[in-house]
């Protein structure tokens, strides 16, 4: 008796994206919505990426972003899980002085908008079921990666072997697709970690968030949908041991301490999390036929809440390059197209980290000048409308040259 036929495991699409996070299925549906057949490889089982559960995971997503997040469909799958936040208020320890922001000065909806990670999570599955040209691969692991000139080749566990023009790394600050060019990362330990977790509140947030600046670092108050919100507690590494391990009733009084009595009594809701914090970028974010994006490129402290809404502006900057070149008859996987997406993104990523790397480590410390020249500087600010206004552009994303879809436009 003859054998049948192997069968053939080899499939074709444009684009292969490795990582199926929140950047990365962002990617695919954009990619997808611009013309091109996506694959997304994730390695975690889709019940693990759309579970329900509060994982403690909130994101404080940028007026552009939202725009963004439009255009591409998927902001009808969340917008009822929205939090808009209408003001920001920085403070300085105990200091009376303060900078306060306030959407009414620029007239043009919220300064952005928090959302839990698992409703955006949910949403963007709820997209990508709406595409035809995204295929899933979940609770694949990816065996084998080779680049030639040509093409890309994929090769998955179980015999799956998927063949494209261009392959995309948004596989977390481990990233497998940048380890595999040998881009070198460099890194900065903060010794600080972000103890998370909601909590809920007798008065209402009113869309206020509030940032403290503590001696160990910043202390954010975001608001949640009803009389929730959602706190970012820094604190220093060495101590995050203990306070973790305290019993339910005295971490509920350190919670009530740190945030005060303008929320009224406030007990956490849900579990508590800790995140270790550094400073990490990629040297290159390009290399044949492959490119990284979101924290596989970089990742910063969350002291202004911009991680995912960096990572966003890589995927609304690649599609626009790639799309722009495939109308004009390039191949999208090629040396020149990528440049143009590294170059537009190396110089606005670099100011983001810089910046909120040093604001980091100007506020999380308690010496005396320094101190009294940060208040004097916060208020300073608070005084000029115009250079305040500029904060605000910045918060909302807005300032820079935008990619198409941080306009809101369609890609």
């Amino acid at each position: 008796m003859s054998k049948k036929p192997a069968k053939n495991t080899e499939q074709n699409f444009d684009i292969t994206i490795i990582g199926g996070g929140l950047v990365g299925l962002t990617a695919a549906i954009g990619l997808a919505q611009s013309g091109f057949s996506v694959a997304v490889v994730e390695r975690a089982p889709k019940g693990d990426l759309t579970a329900a559960e509060y994982d403690g995971r909130a994101s404080a997503l940028a007026f552009a972003t939202c725009r963004m997040l439009e255009a591409l469909g998927i902001w009808r799958h969340m917008e009822k899980f929205a939090q808009p936040i209408n003001e920001i208020r920085v403070s300085d320890g105990p200091s009376l002085l303060h900078l306060h922001f306030d959407h009414k000065a620029l007239g043009e909806g919220p300064l952005g908008n928090m959302v839990e990670n698992r409703h955006t999570r949910i949403a963007l599955f709820d997209r990508v079921a709406e595409l035809e040209n995204i295929r899933l691969f979940q609770g694949k692991e990816v065996e084998t990666m080779e680049r030639t000139v040509e093409k890309i080749v994929v090769s998955l566990a179980g015999g799956a072997q998927i063949t494209s023009k261009l392959m995309l790394g948004t596989d977390g600050r481990n990233s497998m697709v940048r380890r595999s060019a040998n881009i070198p990362v460099s890194v900065f330990d903060y010794k600080q970690h972000g103890i998370v977790c909601s909590i809920e509140h007798e008065i209402g947030h009113e869309g206020i968030a509030h940032e403290r600046f503590l001696p160990a670092g910043p202390f954010a108050i975001l608001p949640l949908t009803g009389n929730r919100s959602s706190l970012v507690w820094t604190e220093k590494s060495h101590l995050v041991k203990t306070i973790m391990a305290l019993p339910e009733r005295s971490f509920a009084a350190e919670i009530q301490r740190r945030t005060g009595d303008f929320l009224g009594k406030v007990k956490p809701a849900g579990g508590r999390w800790a995140y270790p914090l550094s400073l990490q970028y990629a040297d290159a974010y390009t290399d044949t036929r492959m490119a990284i994006l979101g924290d596989a490129a970089h990742g910063i402290h969350p002291i202004a809440g911009q991680g995912l809404n960096l990572g966003l502006r890589d995927v609304a900057a690649l599609i626009e390059v790639i799309t722009d070149s495939a109308s004009v008859g390039l191949d999208i996987g090629s040396e020149q197209v990528l440049n143009g997406y590294a170059g537009w993104r190396h110089a606005d990523n670099a100011t983001l980290i810089s910046v909120t790397d040093l604001l980091n480590r100007l506020f999380s410390n308690d010496v005396a000048p320094v101190r009294a020249a940060r208040d004097i500087g916060l208020a300073v600010v608070n005084e000029i409308p115009p250079l305040k206004n500029f904060f605000m552009s910045h918060a909302r994303g807005t300032v820079g040259e935008l990619p198409k879809l941080l306009r809101g436009e369609a890609p």
